[in-house]
């Protein structure tokens, strides 16, 4: 997730408001704050994406439930968007249900009559923290709804043709009077959904949907880089729309894959790398691996446990810049669980010519102590 605020707080309404109102409030926010309307305004375009991260969990039960229960830590795991790497238009296709086709000014996205764009979809890929760094090419196969091939999405029967709606008369739209007939309100023709026309004889493969299920293979370019959770669209690979509308876009959400060596933070890794004793002891040149082979590191002698080494530019590749992040190898002093009796007695001489009040760690720890307990001794 993208920002700790209060989700609540950001669509302006109560923790007992229905999932009608928090639909309202996200439209009102959307409308208001959308980039479109607000040119080169950073705050807005915050603010319309913050509401529509927002939106997203508070209106899904799940999410909603384990976000009142545990705050921003129940959805740690959880799959979600990360909105504050995707534009406008994405965000708009994604809750084209709540937009009705489009909220941008001048026209972008509005639906001619009898027109509308097709539904949006969404496929998972998992990726590997390796493929992340390098970038990869990925084969995904989904299934959407597709023009029926016998009547190419008239949904009328092959060899017929389209009359004028009954409805509507052909115009497309109907009026209803409201309030004893003082005025008149315009909807689309709920017949044919505003073509104006219609087929009398249905389609018999898909009983006049005009659509059927269909697989899709299609191979995808992840761009080196991506964080768990982005996605990547793909424009007009989802449904099509209706009487010949645009087609919907396709996201692909990413899932990246704990790896087994490195943590990832941002753009840099960290290794906690295992050494002996006597390496951090006496220093020592160690390979470190990465995630393009390996490194050469050299540990000074007395290096304490924890001490964190930055190796420049062994992290991952910057999506928008590539510049490669760190990788930070913090060093974990390994102690044996076993030895010989001629390396216990090794240990043990040394033991004997040790001086604890000068080793920096043990000198630092009986010098707070002292400190607190002066009083006392």
């Amino acid at each position: 997730m993208a920002t700790n605020r209060d989700y609540y707080e950001i669509l302006n309404v109560e923790r007992s408001a229905s999932a009608d109102d928090i639909k309202r409030a996200y439209r009102k926010m959307a409308m208001k704050y959308h980039p479109d309307r607000n040119p080169d305004n950073r705050d807005a375009e915050r603010k319309f994406k913050e509401s529509a991260e927002a939106y997203e969990v508070l209106a899904d039960p799940d999410k909603r439930q384990r976000y009142d229960q545990f705050g921003h830590d129940g959805l740690r795991g959880i799959s979600g968007h990360d909105f504050t790497h995707m534009d406008a238009g994405d965000i708009s296709s994604m809750f084209e249900d709540i937009f009705g086709g489009g909220i941008g000014m001048g026209g972008r996205g509005r639906r001619s009559r009898g027109m509308g764009r097709g539904a949006s979809l969404e496929t998972v890929i998992d990726l590997t923290l390796d493929e992340v760094a390098s970038g990869k090419e990925k084969q995904i196969e989904f299934q959407r709804m597709d023009h029926c091939p016998p009547c190419s999405g008239s949904g009328g029967k092959p060899g017929t043709q389209p009359a004028a709606c009954a409805t509507c008369d052909g115009q497309g739209k109907v009026a209803q009077s409201g309030l004893g007939g003082m005025f008149r309100m315009v909807t689309t023709c709920p017949t044919c959904h505003g073509a104006g026309r219609q087929y009398r004889e249905h389609c018999p493969d898909c009983g006049g949907d005009g659509r059927k299920p269909k697989r899709r293979v299609l191979t995808v370019k992840i761009p080196a880089g991506i964080h768990d959770g982005q996605a990547v669209r793909v424009p007009s690979e989802g449904e099509p729309g209706n009487n010949g509308g645009a087609r919907g876009d396709l996201h692909v959400v990413i899932r990246v894959a704990e790896h087994d060596l490195f943590i990832r933070e941002d753009d840099h890794l960290i290794l906690k790398m295992p050494v002996s004793f006597t390496q951090a002891a006496l220093g020592d040149k160690v390979k470190v691996p990465t995630l393009d082979g390996h490194a050469e590191l050299t540990i000074q002698a007395g290096t304490q446990h924890g001490k964190v080494f930055r190796i420049p530019e062994k992290g991952l590749p910057n999506l928008r810049g590539g510049r490669r992040g760190d990788l930070a190898v913090m060093l974990m002093i390994e102690i044996p669980k076993k030895m010989s009796e001629k390396q216990k007695q090794l240990l043990r001489d040394f033991a004997l010519t040790e001086n604890h009040d000068i080793m920096p760690q043990s000198k630092s720890f009986w010098e707070k102590i002292k400190g607190s307990m002066g009083c006392l001794l």
